[in-house]
């Protein structure tokens, strides 16, 4: 069976893929919420790994009712 040929990203291409900050993604790095690798003292990510965070980041359809409230109801109810 062939291999699949990895495509790697540095940390710069990966923030812009996801359009976040390399901030923001050192800090996932390090939460563990997506995975790099340390060649020397460069980092970099598989864009399959990068690829599957986005889609365990996608948002179910109505999980956020809380972040819109009902304009609606009142504190009488």
């Amino acid at each position: 069976m062939a291999q699949q040929e990895i495509t790697w990203l540095s940390t710069a291409a990966a923030a812009r893929h996801l359009g976040i900050t390399p901030r923001t993604l050192y800090r996932l790095i390090d939460e563990g919420e997506i995975a790099a690798y340390k060649f020397g003292r460069v980092i970099r990510l598989q864009e399959r790994d990068v690829n599957a965070f986005i889609e365990r980041s996608r948002i179910v359809p109505g999980s956020l009712e809380h972040l819109y409230p009902d304009p609606a109801r009142s504190s009488s109810d």
